[in-house]
């Protein structure tokens, strides 16, 4: 993920579900195969390494350059940098690491650490594509084509699934691309003020198409910057947006911690409120972030 992030198997039973009316139910399932292929492949891996690294050739091509010029204090300059290591760490954590595969040798390791609900979760259920009994809160990936302990989503830009075991690092990760895409936007838009300033812009008078003169104002402050430094305002535009969109969403997955849910749980709940469906999971908010800390694995360390 550069600055965003989704669950492929929520994407892909969308798309599957508004091509499912224009395309032979005989060619659906090869159909659902390409998707799963592509959701799969490292393709979405690849783009989020690319455009990253086309934020930050633009960064350290200009901005980096002109701040320098501007007297800007190294240490501000140098922290995206520092940023995006610490990002990569956790993006490769992310990427890497087992996000909780039940198989047949360790399922007995998972069946008591949650309780089963009765409504979402049911007793005894098994997989049918594993061939395991299904641990509560547990999902088949059908991207990973395995079952997930404490399954979220399966991030396409990590490649890799979000589960029990590194849906912390998931966290980390998105808080450090937040902090890296922050840091980027505000040297970037304080080099653009500065340059506002030390010109006097806003001072001034323009003439518009019928020669009357009128005060600079913010609009025309910006197609003048614009003009001048298109590359630096089109990056600072874009990573605005995403910085929006990234924010939001971690937003979201923090309430999900924060009340012991997952994506995938709060997705199908809408699924089951004519059933009184309620949230059994949650212990408060310090007891559900430690969980996301050291997640529940065995009997050994079963809920009370």
């Amino acid at each position: 993920l550069l600055f965003s992030t989704s669950s492929s198997s929520l994407s892909s039973s969308f798309l599957m579900q508004a091509i499912s009316h224009i395309i032979p139910v005989q060619v659906q399932g090869a159909v659902q195969r390409v998707f799963n292929g592509l959701f799969h492949s490292r393709l979405f891996m690849a783009l989020h390494l690319v455009l990253e690294a086309l934020v930050f050739a633009e960064f350290t091509w200009e901005v980096f350059g002109y701040c320098k010029k501007l007297e800007f204090g190294t240490p501000s300059l140098l922290l995206p940098y520092l940023l995006l290591i610490v990002n990569m760490v956790f993006f490769i954590l992310c990427s890497r690491s087992d996000p909780g595969a039940i198989t047949k040798s360790n399922q007995a390791l998972f069946l008591h650490s949650y309780p089963y609900d009765g409504v979402m979760f049911e007793t005894g259920a098994e997989c049918i594509t594993c061939k395991v009994k299904k641990p509560a809160r547990s999902k088949h990936c059908g991207v990973c084509n395995r079952c997930m302990h404490r399954f979220d989503h399966h991030c396409i830009w990590v490649n890799n699934c979000i589960g029990a075991f590194n849906i912390k690092y998931f966290l980390a990760y998105l808080l450090t691309l937040i902090s890296m895409a922050a840091s980027i936007a505000g040297l970037t838009a304080a080099f653009l003020v500065q340059v506002a300033l030390l010109s006097n812009l806003m001072q001034g008078h323009y003439a518009d198409v019928h020669g009357e003169e009128h005060p600079v104002d913010v609009f025309f402050l910006i197609q003048h910057l614009f003009l001048t430094f298109p590359r630096i305002v089109f990056m600072l535009g874009s990573v605005v947006f995403l910085l929006i969109i990234l924010a939001s969403y971690f937003c979201f997955i923090l309430y999900l911690v924060m009340t012991n849910q997952t994506s995938n749980e709060w997705f199908k709940s809408s699924r089951f409120k004519h059933r009184s469906y309620s949230n059994i999971y949650s212990r408060g908010v310090w007891s559900n972030m430690a969980e996301i800390i050291r997640p529940l694995t065995s009997p050994t360390r079963k809920r009370k």
